[in-house]
């Protein structure tokens, strides 16, 4: 076909960048680019198909541009586009491009991430030739059962979206089905197009609409007003109701609503650990984090709850402490969700609407309800009694400090440290190990986008690629980057990242030698700690039980090229993060190296976690936790009573 003035002749991979570049999302009149850029790395499969596309395109410049930043790890820098897309509320997020075969199915890990934690993110994985004129090529998977599958396929159930283009005709359908999906708060993910990599380098006469604007707006459902009035009455008739604030207050900004029902009824809230920070710290009705990492205020009340509304939650295991946080014989809910999937659980009554939008509703619609004064004293005691116990893990008792080792803290002190030093407005990043428990039940949140925490998948090796996308969402804030140093040795590369762009991250590295969360759960079990702890193996036992390895993070770091301070003692913690916040904006990662003690504990929580415990065993303490395990599921509810409503 020869190029007239309606066509435009580019190759696939041209043509993917040049549409990526003019899509925009728009939300309550305001628009944004949809894409903030790409990350990448190039290897055979896309270096002369999406890398050529995005070099030409940064040398063009102008309003098309699709900024490239060079990623260390694939995995990595789909958390990055991750933790972009929800920092900005799932309005923006990056594309990423990785080459054939491992490069490509590296970025599986960070696509079941995102779509569990319901974020946006476009993958662009290179696949073997279409044509297969040269079969089979380098890291091409042979499947004998099917000639078409390849590696790519294994994206299919992690994505929300999925296509491959095995010729350029198929292009447009492709990505306007990928917009589709990354702009519908309900259905949004993981979305993978997958690109052979013959294919990208193809030349085709493309229609010039094809990459005019286009903007994609992301609605805010209305409420159904027979739901909203059958809700407002099963809420008039509990004494002792609940909210449970999950990611979805946050997503639809939904806080300020949220507040003005909580204001107007006295009704409490807990909070999913997507959903902390819904209500502010100190607020009257803010009784912190809910479920088996949640505070003994909130955990108490969702104990004798007869109402739970439930807010933009999923309702994950943790929120409901595996079943047996809601333990009124009566109990009933009330889920707000704009997707009916989560809408439909715990067989609660369903609305189906923005968070937003549907609080506002309710509000109206309980005009003059409000919980009795006994209920609102209640919560004023629960909460006074854990925020004591919050100060003493963040202020450590002498009988606890004095029996440490030299140069060790313990982790209470060290969040303590960081959130008392800390701007309200600086971002927490966390993602796996101890510490986003400990944070989910001592961190005191003061704006609504400083808590940072992938739980829904709690991928180690997140927080660093995490914390550069929010860095990178979010300039004129913060970050504090806390990782153990078992999730840090999973992915550190993306240190080397943050050099490269001179993204300023402060990571709080805690040494405490081992895997401190898998210890304690495996102890607790009746594992005795089992393969969590790094050591030599014992020549004499021929067991991992030897002396401490020699590992030096702070040396690793420092040879990332990352600003290295190590803390020893409180003074040095506090004065090394003060001078972590004076840095400069653009001087790249700043490293606090910190060691701590992972037997001290921070408060418990009064709640469960659904962790099985071997039936049978020849030892003592397995036999022991077994029992314990017994007595926690009898406790657990199915949670199918019927979800009731107005009587009509």
């Amino acid at each position: 076909m020869t190029a007239t003035a309606e066509t435009v002749r580019l190759t696939v991979g041209q043509a993917v960048v040049r549409f990526l570049a003019n899509q925009w999302s728009e939300r309550d009149g305001r628009r944004q680019k949809l894409f903030a850029g790409c990350l990448g790395i190039f290897g055979h499969g896309n270096v002369a198909g999406i890398g050529q596309a995005l070099l030409q395109n940064e040398l063009a410049g102008g309003e098309g541009h699709l900024p490239y930043v060079l990623a260390r790890n694939e995995q990595a820098m789909v958390h990055t586009a991750v933790a972009y897309a929800r920092q900005k509320d799932r309005l923006q997020t990056w594309a990423c491009t990785a080459s054939v075969g491992p490069g490509s199915t590296n970025m599986l890990t960070g696509a079941a991430l995102a779509t569990v934690n319901r974020l946006p993110v476009l993958l662009l994985p290179s696949g073997t030739f279409a044509t297969r004129v040269a079969g089979p090529v380098l890291q091409e998977l042979e499947a004998t059962y099917a000639a078409d599958v390849t590696v790519n396929d294994a994206f299919r159930p992690l994505s929300r979206f999925f296509d491959r283009v095995n010729r350029p005709e198929q292009l447009p359908s492709a990505l306007l089905g990928a917009m589709r999906v990354l702009t519908d708060p309900v259905e949004t993910g993981a979305v993978t197009v997958a690109l052979p990599q013959d294919v990208q380098a193809e030349a085709f006469d493309w229609p010039v609409e094809l990459f005019a604007e286009r903007v994609w707006r992301v609605a805010r459902p209305l409420p159904e007003a027979v739901d909203v009035e059958d809700a407002a009455a099963i809420i008039r008739s509990a004494r002792h109701p609940i909210v449970v604030a999950g990611g979805g207050v946050h997503y639809s900004g939904a806080e300020d609503a949220l507040r003005a029902f909580c204001e107007a009824t006295g009704i409490p809230v807990g909070e999913s650990q997507a959903g902390k920070g819904s209500l502010p710290h100190e607020h009257p009705q803010a009784m912190g984090a809910v479920g088996s990492t949640g505070t003994t205020a909130a955990n108490a009340l969702a104990r004798e709850a007869d109402v739970v509304i439930g807010v933009g939650t999923r309702y994950s295991d943790f929120t409901t402490a595996s079943r047996t946080a809601f333990q009124n014989p009566d109990v009933r809910f009330v889920n707000v969700n704009i997707a009916r999937f989560d809408a439909g659980k715990l067989a609660g009554l369903s609305v189906v609407a923005d968070a937003r939008e549907a609080l506002t509703a309710l509000t109206a619609a309980l005009d003059g309800y409000s919980v009795d004064q006994e209920y609102r004293d209640r919560q004023v005691e629960l909460w006074r009694d854990w925020d004591a116990r919050v100060v003493a893990a963040h202020n450590p008792p002498a009988e606890v400090t004095d029996a440490l080792a030299d140069g060790v803290l313990t982790q209470g002190t060290v969040l303590g440290c960081v959130n008392e030093l800390s701007d309200p407005r600086d971002v927490v990043v966390c993602a796996a190990g101890s510490m986003p428990g400990d944070l989910h039940k001592l961190w005191r949140v003061r704006d609504r986008k400083s808590y940072h925490v992938e739980y829904g998948f709690s991928c180690m090796g997140y927080e660093i690629p995490g914390g550069v996308g929010v860095r990178l969402a979010d300039p004129d804030r913060d970050v504090f980057v806390l990782v153990g140093d078992g999730s840090y040795l999973m992915m550190p590369t993306e240190l080397v990242t943050a050099v490269q762009e001179r993204v300023k991250i402060i990571v709080v590295l805690v040494q405490n030698h081992g895997f401190h969360s898998i210890g304690s759960l495996s102890e607790s079990l009746g594992s005795q700690r089992f393969g969590t702890r790094y050591r030599y193996r014992d020549d004499a036992t021929g067991r991992l039980d030897g002396a401490r390895l020699p590992v030096d993070l702070a040396a690793n770091a420092r040879s990332l090229g990352a600003t290295v301070i190590e803390a020893r003692s409180r003074k040095e913690l506090e004065e090394a993060i003060r001078d972590a916040k004076a840095a400069p904006a653009d001087g790249g990662p700043v490293v606090i190296h910190v060691e701590t003690d992972p037997t001290v504990h921070a408060p418990d929580s009064e709640s469960w976690w659904d962790v099985p415990v071997s039936q049978v065993s020849e030892l003592d303490t397995t036999r022991q936790a077994y029992e314990a395990y017994t007595e926690h599921k009898a406790a657990q509810r199915p949670h199918v009573t019927p979800s009731g409503g107005a009587d009509r």
